[in-house]
Order: C-alpha cells, then sequence, then structure tokens
C-alpha cells in the first residue's frame, strides 16, 4: 500500500480556503464492484453556509461542484465518513458498502439469515420494489434478493397516516387482481414486490417502503401487534369528564366536558333561528349539539366528542386538545377562538384543520387529493405559496392548502340577503368583488349567490377574523396596545378608530381598562403572532 502524506502547511491552507475540507490519503485499492484503483477519503464535517470539497493530490487542487459526487454509487447515499473514490470514472463507495458483512441476520426482521452476493449488474430488491446496483444480500431459503439496508426492515411499524398498525410483506397475496395503489404516492404498488399493507378485514391499506419510511417522524417500530393496542388505549382521552345521563339509544344526553364548568345538555335542534356559534371550532350551530342553560356555550356534539390526546396523521407523537381565546393556527394561518391540537409541543392545529383526513375527496376537484409534505408550490384555491405541504391531487396539476379547505361552505354578508355560497370556478375572462369593488382572480375560489349574480373574495364576505369569538380577549403582549383587548365583531355607534381616525363599524378590538378610550379596527392593530 502506497500512501502519500499531507504537510501541516498544506493543512493549514486548506482551512483558510473553505470551512470544508477532505483530506486525501492515496491508497491503491482493487474492489470487487470497481476495477479502477481508488482514493480513500477522509471528510471532516466542519460547518459551511456552502458545503464544497477541495481534493488536494500530489500539490494540486480541484473542486467537486457536482451533489451527485458526494453518494455512494452502490446504496446512493450521501457520504458522511470515509470513503473510496475513483476519478476515472467519478465511481465513489462508502467503507461500509466497500467492506459488506458476508452474513447477516436478524429474528426480529426476518426469520433466515440473508448472505452477501456482489454483482456487475443491477437488481430488483425483494423488500422494497426498488433498483439496487453492485452490493445484494439474498435469503436461498425464501428466494429474496435484497438490498443491505432492506435485510433488517422493521416487520411492523404504526404510521401517523393510518389507524391500524400495518405489516412488511415481500409479496402480496390477494384473491383479486386488481391494481393496487400507494396511499401516500398514489403510484401503482407491484404485487410481486415488499410493501407495508393492513392485516384489519376489510382494510385494503397498502404502501410503499420507500414512502412510509422516508420520515421517521411518521412512523414507530412496534415489536408486537399488542403493544400498540395497549399504547393506543392507554392515550386516548376522552374529552367528556363525566356522563351523567343517556337516552335509550345510547347517547350521553347530559355530559360534563373538561372546558365547561356547567353541564351540558344534547338537543337536536335550534330552537330559534339564531345565528349561534360553537364554542369548538366557531362554525355554525345547525343540529345535534350540547347547550349549557346556565350561559351562552355551545358544542357540536362531534366537538364535545373529540379526544383529549389523540394521534394526529401529521405527526407520529400524540396531540394535546386545549382551548384558547386567541391563537394563531399555524396550518390555516387564521386568528381562532375555541380548540386546537398541540403537537409535538410546536405545532397549533385548530379543530377545523384537526378534523381534515389526509386523503379527502374536496368538491372543488373530481379528483380525491391526499397530503403531501413536500409540496411547495401555489394554492389553487386563493393562489398563496405553500411552505409546509398541501392536499394535492395524483392525477393533474392542482393542490389546495389547509386555509381553502377548511373555507365554510357558505357565508352570511349584508351585501346579499342570501347566503352566499362557496364557488369554485368562474367561466368570466373579467371579475371584480362586489364588496371592494377591486379586480378578482376567475381561477380562485370566490363565494357568490346564483340568484342576484353576487361575487365576492372570501377574506371580503368571512372579514379578518371570521373564527374569533364575540368578546375574546387579546393579552397585551399580544398587540402594539399596552392593555389587553376585547374583541367586538360589530359596535353601537361610530367611535373613532385610536390609529387612523376614521369611524369605526365592524370588527374592532377595544381596550379592557374602563380608564382607557383606546379602540381600532382590526386591520389597523399591529399583532406580534
Amino acid at each position: 500500500m502506497k500512501v502519500s502524506k499531507l504537510t501541516a502547511m498544506d493543512v493549514g491552507n486548506c482551512f483558510q480556503l473553505h470551512a470544508s475540507l477532505v483530506f486525501v490519503a492515496i491508497i491503491t485499492f482493487t474492489s470487487n464492484v470497481q476495477r479502477h484503483p481508488l482514493k480513500f477519503l477522509i471528510t471532516l464535517s466542519i460547518p459551511s453556509t456552502q458545503a464544497k470539497v477541495f481534493f488536494f493530490d500530489k500539490g494540486h487542487t480541484s473542486m467537486i461542484a457536482s451533489d451527485s459526487d458526494y453518494l455512494c454509487n452502490p446504496c446512493q447515499k450521501q457520504h458522511s465518513g470515509p470513503f473510496y473514490s475513483c476519478s476515472l470514472c467519478h465511481f465513489s463507495i462508502n467503507v461500509e458498502c466497500a467492506w459488506p458483512r458476508s452474513t447477516v441476520e436478524d429474528r426480529n426482521c426476518h426469520q433466515h439469515p440473508f448472505t452477501l452476493l456482489s454483482r456487475q449488474d443491477s437488481f430488483n430488491c425483494d423488500a422494497c420494489g426498488t433498483e439496487g446496483n453492485y452490493i445484494s444480500y439474498i435469503c436461498s431459503t425464501c428466494s429474496l434478493m435484497v438490498h443491505k439496508d432492506c435485510t433488517s426492515l422493521p416487520r411492523i411499524i404504526k404510521f401517523s397516516r393510518h389507524d391500524h398498525c400495518i405489516f412488511h410483506k415481500h409479496f402480496l397475496q390477494t384473491r383479486e387482481l386488481t391494481r393496487h395503489d400507494c396511499k401516500i404516492c398514489f403510484n401503482e404498488v407491484k404485487l410481486d414486490r415488499g410493501s407495508y399493507s393492513c392485516r384489519k378485514p376489510g382494510c385494503n391499506y397498502v404502501v410503499h417502503v420507500n414512502c412510509v419510511l422516508e420520515d421517521e417522524r411518521l412512523y414507530k417500530v412496534i415489536e408486537e401487534e399488542k403493544q400498540w393496542e395497549e399504547l393506543e388505549e392507554k392515550s386516548m382521552q376522552s374529552s367528556i369528564i363525566r356522563v351523567i345521563e343517556v337516552n335509550e339509544a345510547g347517547e350521553a344526553t347530559k355530559i360534563q366536558h373538561f372546558n365547561h364548568q356547567h353541564c351540558l345538555v344534547l338537543i337536536y335542534k335550534m330552537e330559534e333561528e339564531i345565528d349561534r356559534k360553537c364554542d369548538g371550532c366557531m362554525l355554525p350551530i345547525s343540529n345535534i349539539f350540547y347547550y349549557c342553560s346556565e350561559c351562552p356555550f355551545f358544542l357540536h356534539k362531534t366537538c364535545a366528542e373529540l379526544p383529549r390526546i389523540k394521534q394526529h396523521w401529521f405527526r407520529q407523537s400524540n396531540a394535546t386538545l386545549n382551548f384558547n381565546s386567541f391563537k394563531q393556527c399555524d396550518f390555516c394561518y387564521r386568528d381562532c377562538s375555541g380548540f386546537f391540537y398541540k403537537i409535538e409541543k410546536i405545532w397549533n392545529m385548530c379543530s377545523r384543520c384537526a378534523k381534515v383526513a389526509d386523503f379527502i375527496e374536496c368538491e372543488g376537484h373530481q379528483h380525491f387529493l391526499f397530503f403531501d409534505f413536500k409540496y411547495r408550490e401555489k394554492c389553487n384555491g386563493c393562489g398563496a405559496d405553500i411552505y409546509r405541504g398541501a392536499f394535492r391531487c395524483g392525477k393533474c396539476r392542482f393542490a389546495l392548502d389547509f386555509g381553502c379547505l377548511t373555507l365554510p361552505h357558505s357565508a352570511l354578508h349584508k351585501i346579499d340577503e342570501h347566503k352566499l355560497k362557496l364557488t369554485y370556478h368562474d367561466d368570466k375572462e373579467q371579475s371584480y368583488c362586489d364588496i371592494c369593488e377591486q379586480y378578482r382572480d376567475p381561477s380562485l375560489w370566490y363565494y357568490s349567490c346564483s340568484i342576484c349574480d353576487t361575487s365576492a373574495h372570501p377574506e371580503c364576505v368571512l372579514g379578518q377574523f371570521p373564527f374569533l369569538k364575540d368578546g375574546s380577549t387579546v393579552a397585551f403582549y399580544k398587540h402594539s396596545h399596552g392593555h389587553h383587548l376585547k374583541f367586538f365583531r360589530k359596535v353601537e355607534g361610530f367611535p373613532e378608530c385610536s390609529k387612523c381616525d376614521k369611524f369605526c363599524q365592524e370588527e374592532i378590538f377595544k381596550c379592557k381598562e374602563s380608564t382607557c378610550n383606546y379602540i381600532a379596527h382590526c386591520k389597523c392593530l399591529d399583532f406580534y403572532i
């Protein structure tokens, strides 16, 4: 073995050139998958704003500019430690792949040992269904050929986007000769290749191996199925603290809820045509709801039954239900009152967003939509840029964000005597909003009345705070005024705004201090949230 060494001066100059360095010792090495001599490279990971790699060989410096040069050819993973490289054909291989184990055995993942089989050509992995290069492992008992990493795939996992445990199979046994699509990417799952699927009767949930294992935050490895069932039973807590009365059908007609000091009574219809809103989701009350006989408090039956602790599909960890008078949802970006789920002690998700499944049917589109964590384009409903994933169509270029998916299907506004309906398509070339009288993009969603030919922007119909309860308190540290403020949807008289000096009519914030006459339009107030 012949080695060329770097001097101390070379090393010092390297650090001055760039923050990411690679030291090279030239070693003659013949691999069983590569016939040219390979250079052994030792990577030092030093923080840098832009990673560049420099090679130092016989006093000359050259830089790798392509990201592909950082990948190991057999396993297609980025180099994070020592690796071998051939400058003649741009072949590189990390140490683990260059010196693979001859036998891999893990009874928790597969009942038989896997044996190393080096190859000059590619192969299809029986465990994950994708192509592999050079290095494979075989199980002669089961006639399987798999990637090195696929020898230790977890047998059972709990995926956040499915209610049951899913199991790894090298091929699917099914009596039906129908197509099975992955419930994550919605591309076909080959029946004769590896996948994860649900065992529950009547459940046809199937996903690609690489799709379901792509994000470690979305799944948990389960040793036994009973382990998950026990964990799920312990984690699920009802919001109903006590059931006081039930009817003949077994429905709870009188309950004690964790978020209210008085008992709540079940009722099937509002006696009067009053514009009441649910205190949990701030959507209108229509039928089947709980109300308080001692104070104006209402909850949809579905909102009252929301679990206090649940596992939401956005993350594998549990989410906890809380009540807030004024908080911004991190998903629809609206300031709301009502129930919020706290996810991983980081994100606040309003109850409207929490009720949206990861795979949905939407009135505004002809195909099913599924949530794609990687989506970073525009929403077809409002035209806004999307930064945290969206519900997209697997068949066409259509996507919606949480804000559009949770818009009310109808809304009242003084501009029209009828309810305005959420509308998804407009054939007109030129469109204007009847409320603000500004241009309205006909390709985006809007509210309309077909009887009166009224049309308007959603934000003009709903206002700035459609899901904020009248009388909600906003703490002083969340805005530019020094005291707590109260929100009012309507105001008596025509007081002057303390910020712009114009008359106030709708949606205002008023100071709670009796000695302070501060009042401001919602749009005039600066928020710190």
